[in-house]
């Protein structure tokens, strides 16, 4: 390569937990720049999981990470041209692709989901991750299912 590899930028945690990965996850979910808006509808739907949660002695933010650990993938599978064929090749995911992957498929998957506002079925999607269902959990499953389909072609790894 010609050119060195642009930084990684700074995230500043976010103002109420103080939390980086709290940043992230709302600018994930920023739609045109509004991160006010995105910050409210993601402290709404926390909001929302602590009432769904009297009886968990988490709080609603420790839900959220472990609903996050839930629907994170560790393997994926990429397309690899060899001799004339494509193979599904699956490879780990390194931890920040993990991460982001894990974050927009929840949002995704709380954008697709029926309900009133984005706060709701985002705190629906997050209490769904947390109990092992809904829409990003099988996501997660299913990658994880195409890798082990195959895992014969592993040889084959970039």
């Amino acid at each position: 390569m010609r050119k060195a590899k642009p930084q990684k930028r700074v995230i500043l945690p976010d103002p109420v937990y103080g939390e980086v990965m709290v940043a992230k996850f709302v600018n994930h979910l920023m739609l045109d720049g509004k991160k006010n808006t995105a910050y409210g509808v993601f402290y709404s739907a926390l909001g929302a999981v602590e009432a769904k949660a009297k009886n968990e002695e988490k709080s609603a933010l420790d839900i959220w990470k472990q609903a996050l650990d839930n629907i994170t993938p560790l393997v994926e599978v990429k397309s690899k041209r060899i001799g004339g064929a494509t193979f599904q090749v699956p490879t780990e995911i390194r931890a920040d692709r993990k991460e982001s992957i894990a974050m927009k498929n929840m949002i995704a998957f709380a954008r697709k989901r029926g309900g009133h506002s984005m706060a709701e079925k985002l705190a629906a999607e997050i209490m769904d991750a947390y109990n092992n269902q809904g829409g990003a959990f099988k996501r997660k499953e299913d990658m994880h299912r195409m890798a082990e389909a195959n895992r014969a072609f592993a040889h084959f790894r970039f």
